[in-house]
């Protein structure tokens, strides 16, 4: 930590001068392209890659103007292990997510939950309780998705109980999130850091409670308690399916365990547990060989030159790696390399001294809360930590937690409730969130309420 406080102090301010006024301008034009991704249809990761070299390039130009040009090369390494650490983490964590779906993992859990013929108030307390606890194993995006293929089936051709549904699992996946380091791409960074350690998370799990238990009590007043008539077709889990259930948990506890006991980074941990779902995947493709037929027989009654691709291919586990968000991926990579260019020029040692000096400890960890329902979560949590201001372990564990479940404000404000707005399209919409953002902000300052009461001796003298 000090040789990272003494690069810190060698860092030289351009924040008055033009090349720091052009790499904001830059940055703020990359991220305008990011907000307005839907109707562009451009992937968020482009401009923010694009915005990343151009920062970097100017920052160099910058330091080298005051013959420091060595100090671009440490800062940007920095950066770099930052960022290549968090991306073998997701890397690993997602290719699991991944496999589990392509295993019937997730679609056996939805039937089974449509098939015990709930009330849909019974629908919309079980989804949001299942989300609030899956979440901190599972991201809260993948949470959410599963409990929104759910709501939409239970609640079909009631659009109302869909939006109202849809915003519970949205704020219960984020809450759910908050009190675990596997929860959220915030938590995750945090914990990697060292400012928080893996049992002091569970500190926000009361709070985080009631920030999802708040406004689901308000929004399940206008449920009904009838039942649906849903039908769904049985899906039942693939060879191997609760094995790689279980590899994930052991890899999550192992990887825990390492950076608890041994202080080992914690993507070496997800990595190991990687390679041994990629040497279990060898057994499952192997036994699915053995019942794979490549093509039927030719009977005649097609043309000739078609070719015939098998309705199932045995399992293949870099297919689950092809599909992880690379576009999340590489938009984390720019992110995170903006947000270091721009610390690099002093603009996050200004305005951590306007957060943390001026304002107070408390008051900029709430704001950075609300400020993350309309800002990607993302950079704001990678931003405070790049200030790294000296706060107790309550602090972090507040501006953990705001972080994480102020992007419930909003449906834009978090990974999970755009998805569900795609999932939804048109049912669960921004202006259906906006009608009960009330109700969230009531949760919301209740769960800081109830971190600073109950945790009041983390927050020190």
């Amino acid at each position: 930590m000090s040789a990272e406080r003494e690069g810190e102090s060698a860092m030289i301010s351009f924040a008055d001068h033009w090349i720091g006024y052009a790499a904001l301008a830059v940055f703020l034009a990359a991220y305008i392209l990011v907000i307005v991704e839907e109707s562009l249809h451009l992937r968020k990761s482009k401009p923010v890659m694009v915005a990343a070299g151009v920062i970097w390039v100017l920052t160099a130009i910058a330091y080298a103007s005051q013959q420091q040009s060595h100090l671009v090369a440490e800062i940007l390494r920095h950066n770099l292990l930052e960022y290549a650490e968090l991306m073998l983490f997701l890397l690993s964590a997602m290719t699991f997510i991944n496999t589990m779906a392509e295993r019937n993992i997730f679609g056996a859990l939805r039937t089974g939950l449509v098939s015990l013929g709930l009330s849909l108030r019974a629908v919309f307390w079980l989804t949001g309780m299942l989300a609030f606890f899956i979440s901190p194993v599972a991201d809260n995006l993948t949470t959410a998705l599963v409990m929104g293929a759910v709501v939409m089936a239970m609640g079909a051709g009631n659009g109302r109980f869909i939006s109202v549904a849809c915003i519970n699992v949205v704020v219960a996946a984020n809450a759910g999130g908050a009190f675990s380091p596997f929860g959220d791409i915030t938590t995750l960074m945090v914990w990697q850091k060292g400012v928080v350690h893996v049992g002091d998370f569970l500190s926000l799990f009361i709070p985080s409670l009631i920030n999802w238990l708040v406004p689901a009590a308000l929004m399940s007043l206008t449920i009904p308690y009838e039942k649906p008539s849903s039908r769904t077709e049985s899906v039942q889990v693939k060879h191997g399916g609760y094995v790689v259930v279980m590899l994930f948990l052991i890899t999550i506890a192992g990887t825990v365990f390492l950076h608890h006991v041994l202080e080992v980074p914690p993507f070496l941990g997800m990595m190991t547990g990687l390679g041994i779902l990629k040497s279990y995947g060898y057994f499952i493709r192997r036994k699915e060989l053995n019942k794979w037929t490549e093509a039927p027989a030719f009977d005649g009654s097609v043309n000739l030159g078609v070719e015939f691709k098998p309705a199932v291919k045995p399992f293949d586990v870099f297919i689950s790696m092809k599909r992880v968000e690379w576009d999340t991926l590489m938009f984390f990579y720019g992110i995170m390399l903006c947000v270091g260019g721009l610390g690099a020029l002093g603009y996050l040692a200004a305005l951590s001294d306007v957060l943390y000096k001026d304002l107070g400890a408390t008051p900029a960890n709430i704001l950075v809360g609300i400020l993350s329902a309309v800002v990607d979560n993302i950079p704001v949590m990678f931003a405070v930590l790049s200030m790294n201001p000296d706060m107790s372990l309550g602090q972090w564990l507040l501006v953990t937690m705001t972080a994480g479940v102020g992007g419930s404000l909003l449906s834009i404000g978090s990974a999970a409730g755009v998805a569900l707005m795609g999932q939804a399209r048109g049912i669960y919409t921004f202006s259906a969130h906006l009608k009960w953002i009330w109700a969230i902000a009531l949760g919301y300052a209740a769960s800081i309420a109830v971190h600073l009461t109950m945790n009041g001796a983390l927050f020190g003298g």
